[in-house]
This record gives structure tokens, sequence and C-alpha cells, in this order.
């Protein structure tokens, strides 16, 4: 067998063919394309509904309240050792305080919390992506899965993880397009026919792209065919606190599956770049549950954990969680917090009511009740590609090729105009 150098192309003046001549070339993210090409856009009453955060009424950037009230002791504090490396398993108190939010142990009796706490791992992430990706090398290395269950539609970065991770990609068919809600049925019946120790995607709450959840019901539905057919649930939680304004509820599915009987095992990759405001700080945990209680298991997951994160990055960055600790162990802050929570739920499920409402004075064509079934900050609003191709290049309104569109990206100076261009594109 020849060597690289033999396989290469010799030009003409002596150089060699680059080693990476060879590489083709990767789709482009569609989210940051869309919001790129609104960017290069100079028309004056272009919208962008395609990247995926908040805005406020003007369509601004929103440092939340009590997120700036943190910075300020924090950096009252000055801390001589605010630079200094963290351990690699992440800062601990802001595991604990990210932990107890996701499987309420604060509210438990105190014997029941520290005998359920010993269930959990948890380490520090590069935010949700960050825990996603360590969650499937995780399982990939140790369990070895025979494929992964990923609902159709999901945030696209579920298939990328899952592709580098090595990892057979199967879908559920998650949406019903005819309904606009989620397909229960689909993906029951297409989950039952899944192997022992696949691993199944979850959305824990306001799912993406559709913004359709299951219902409790469905919920205990789906958590038997787990432990039924062996499977490892894998939640994604990007949204607790901002999806409806109530933190319990937005866990509900997590906390449903953790108390179930007998116990099941599953992985939570949570997300503060949302109900945080901290998009930027990528802040982040991933949480192991174990069925059993065991210090040998959780010390060695832990263990096997840290050597992947080592082998990655080191360790997380520390500025967001530590913002996200001086509010979660602070009562005052944490009131505070939430009341910042409700301002952004309560002005997405406005801009529902307002761009429904608009078009059923409008008369479009079609049932748009969907926009207020579904929940969070995203929705499928129905459009096909070619319509959604043709509200962009003529009326500059911007969102993924899917007709997913971002809430949040809607206010009151633009609602009717985006209504009068979804009624345009459908007539």
């Amino acid at each position: 067998m020849g060597s690289i150098s033999d396989t290469l192309a010799i030009k003409e003046n002596g150089v060699r063919d680059s080693l990476f001549s060879r590489l083709s070339p990767t789709p482009a993210d569609e989210p940051f394309a869309v919001n790129g090409a609104y960017i290069q856009d100079t028309y004056p009453d272009k919208v962008n509904l395609g990247i995926g955060v908040y805005r406020t009424s003007d369509g601004s950037p929103w440092p939340l309240r009590v997120v700036e009230e943190a910075e300020k002791q924090l950096y009252q504090a000055s801390d001589v050792s605010r630079h200094e490396y963290l351990t690699i398993q992440g800062d601990r108190e802001f595991l604990r305080l990210a932990s107890n939010l996701v499987f309420g142990f604060d509210q438990e009796k105190q014997a029941q919390a520290e005998e359920n706490k010993s269930r959990v791992v948890s380490i520090q992430t590069v935010s949700g992506t960050g825990a996603n990706r360590l969650g499937a090398e995780l399982l990939t290395r140790n369990l070895r899965p025979g494929c992964v269950w990923v609902p159709d539609p999901t945030w696209a970065n579920h298939h990328t993880i899952w592709e580098l991770a090595g990892v057979e990609r199967k879908s559920y068919p998650y949406y019903d397009s005819a309904t606009k809600s989620f397909d229960f049925e689909g993906t029951f019946r297409t989950l039952s026919s899944a192997n022992t120790n696949d691993v199944v995607i979850l959305h824990a709450c306001a799912h993406n792209p559709t913004g359709a959840d299951p219902t409790k019901e469905q919920w205990k539905m789906l958590a038997e065919l787990c432990k039924t057919k062996g499977l490892i649930p894998f939640f994604d939680l990007a949204y607790q606190g901002f999806a409806s304004g109530n933190l319990e509820q937005d866990a509900w599915a997590i906390r449903y599956f953790f108390n179930y009987n007998p116990r099941l095992e599953f992985c939570v990759a949570q997300s503060f770049s949302k109900n945080f405001g901290l998009y930027g700080q990528r802040v982040g945990a991933l949480h192991v549950v174990t069925s059993t209680i065991s210090e040998e298991v959780s010390q060695n997951l832990l263990s096997n954990l840290c050597h992947l994160v080592r082998g990655e990055y080191s360790m997380a960055p520390r500025g967001g969680s530590e913002i996200v600790r001086t509010v979660l162990g602070n009562e005052t802050l944490k009131e505070k917090w939430y009341e910042d929570l409700v301002t952004m739920s309560e002005r997405i499920r406005q801009m529902r009511q307002a761009l429904f409402d608009e078009l059923i004075r409008l008369q479009t064509p079609g049932d748009w009740t969907h926009i207020l079934k579904q929940i969070g900050m995203f929705t499928y609003v129905g459009l096909s590609e070619e319509q959604v191709s043709k509200i962009r290049s003529k009326h500059h309104i911007y969102m993924l090729k899917s007709g997913r569109i971002s809430i949040s990206g809607l206010n009151e100076s633009n609602v009717k105009y985006v209504a009068k261009g979804i009624d345009d594109v459908v007539r």
C-alpha cells in the first residue's frame, strides 16, 4: 500500500495538494443561515422568526433583571478566585441546585430527598448541547445501544450529535401535520418495535420545533412502554419555566419518570440558555439517573463522565454557572427569577393570541387553533416549504423551511404584517 503522499496529486509548481482537499462540505446550520440572511437583508420591514432567542416587545434582547442583579453582586464580591479552574465535574453547588430544579428534591421530606439524590449523578456541561453530546458519548461507549430513536421532527442538532457518536438513528413520527398536534398513536406504535437498550430522545416540554407536547396520560403510557421494552429515555430539558411560566409543570414528565416504579434509568440534558437568557454563557448540566442506590455505581459513573469531559474540554466555564448558582441559592433572587419567567412566557402567550386573532380577522383559509394549543418559543405555523420561500422573497419574513417560527420574534408592531404575509401565501 502506498503512502498518503503517493496518492496526493502534485501540482505543476511542485506543491502537493492539501491533506484536506478531499473533505466534502457539510450542510449549513439552518437557523444560523436564516439569521445570517436576515441580517444581510436591507428591507426596512423585515421580520426574523428564525432564531430561537427571546426578544422584547420592541425586538431587543432582554438580559433578565435578576441576572443583572446577580452580576452586580458577583462583581461587588470581587472574589479573588473568580477566574480559577473549576473541578472537572464542575461547580458542585451549582449542580446541587440545578438537580433540585429538575427533580424537585427540595420539596421532599429530608430522608426521601437524600435517598432520591443518591440515584442522580450530575456533571456541568457546555450548555444543553454539551449535555446531549456527553450523554450520547457515555451511552455509546458503555451501553452500546443498537440505535437512537429521534422524534420527527426534532432539534436538528440531535441528529448531528448522535451521528458523531456513531449510533444508528431511526425516527418516530412525533407530529401529525393533519391535526397539527403530537402524534401519540404513531409514536407509541413505532417505539413498540424498538429493542432493549435503544435510546429514545424525548423533549421534556415545549417541543422544538413544533411546540406540541404529550398530555400527562400520554407521558404515563410512554414511561410504561420504556420500562416494558427496556428503552433508555434521554430527556432534553431546554425550557423549564420558560415554556409555561411554571417550573413544576415543565418538569412534570421527568419527575414522573423518576418516580416510576419499577425504577427507570435515563439521562437529562439541562440547559439554562432560554430560562436565564444566558445564550452565550453556555450553562448546562447532564444528570444521569440510576435504578440502584449504590455509592460504587455512582462513583464509577462520575469518574467515567469526568474522563470524557477531561478529554473534550477539561471543565465547563464558570461565569454563567455562578450567575445561576447565585440566583437559585438566594430565595429573594429566586422569586425575582420566577417573575422574569412569567414575564417571558406571558409575552409569548400574548403573541400567540395576537397572531391567531389577526389570522381569524383576515379570514385566512385553514384552522389556526394549533397556534394557541402549542406551547413555548416555537410553533409549526403550517406553511409548506414553497410558501416559506414565497413569504421570505415577497414579504421579507424569515422562518425555517419547515414552517417553524419563533414566536418571540413577533411583537405588537409586526404581528399584523406577519399575519398578512401568511394570509397572502396560503390563499
